[in-house]
C-alpha cells in the first residue's frame, strides 16, 4: 500500500519510512509527487494543523495522507512568548535550520543559558472519509545556548537539546542511547497508529 506523508522535512520521513516499508507500506513524499501546495496551517495546536495538512493533501492527490505537526512549550517563558505551533515561523519569517539554531540559542542565552522544554506532537491520517489522530510528547530535556557542531537536517533543535540521562546533545546520542531514551518507544507507538489507521 502507498501513503503520502505531507511533509518536506527529511528527518520526519527518514524516521518512519523504513519502519513502514518493513510493514509493506510505501511512503510517498510531497517531493516524490512534485507537489507545491500552500496550506494555511491555522490550527490552535499540533493535532489541528496535522489534520488540516492531511485533508488538504488528500484532496489534491486522492492518496491516503499523513499530516504531522508539533508544538514547542518552554517552561520558563510566559504564555505570550511560547513558540507553540510557530516553531519555525518567527516574526512572519520561515526560518531555515541554521536560523532556527541561532534564534533559539539567543533566546536561551537571554533567559539564563538553559531552558526546560517539551515537544507535543500531533499526527492525523485522512482517507477521504474520516480523520484519525494521535498525539504524544517528548519531555525531560532542555535547550542550551551553545549548539553541538553536529546537525540532524530537518530537526535543527536536536543540536541545542541536552538529554539529562546521558548529559549529551540529542543529536550526539548513539543508536543504543536513543533506543533506551523515549525516542524508540514513541516511534513504535506512531508506527502502530499508522498501521491500524490506514
Amino acid at each position: 500500500m502507498k501513503i503520502l506523508f505531507a511533509t518536506t522535512n527529511p528527518a520526519k520521513i527518514k524516521k518512519y519510512a523504513q519502519e513502514l516499508m518493513n510493514k509493506n507500506i510505501e511512503v510517498l513524499t510531497i517531493k516524490d509527487l512534485n507537489l507545491n501546495l500552500k496550506v494555511d496551517e491555522n490550527g490552535k495546536n499540533a493535532i489541528e494543523n496535522a489534520s488540516i495538512k492531511a485533508k488538504a493533501y488528500y484532496e489534491a492527490t486522492g492518496i491516503v495522507t499523513i499530516g504531522m505537526d508539533n508544538t514547542l512549550y518552554i517552561e520558563e517563558l510566559p504564555d505570550e512568548k511560547q513558540p507553540g505551533t510557530h516553531v519555525r515561523r518567527v516574526n512572519g519569517k520561515e526560518l531555515n535550520d541554521e536560523e532556527m539554531i541561532e534564534y533559539y540559542t539567543n533566546l536561551v542565552h537571554e533567559n539564563g543559558g538553559k531552558l526546560t522544554v517539551k515537544w507535543i506532537y500531533g499526527m492525523a491520517i485522512y482517507n477521504g472519509r474520516e480523520s484519525k489522530t494521535y498525539t504524544w510528547n517528548k519531555d525531560h530535556f532542555y535547550f542550551v545556548d551553545k549548539p553541538s557542531k553536529q546537525r540532524n537536517p530537518g530537526y535543527p533543535l536536536d543540536s541545542i537539546s541536552i538529554i539529562p540521562e546521558f548529559n549529551k546533545y540529542l543529536v550526539e546520542l548513539t543508536d543504543e542511547e536513543k533506543r533506551s531514551y523515549k525516542e524508540q518507544k514513541s516511534t513504535e507507538g506512531v508506527i502502530d497508529f499508522i498501521v491500524k489507521s490506514i
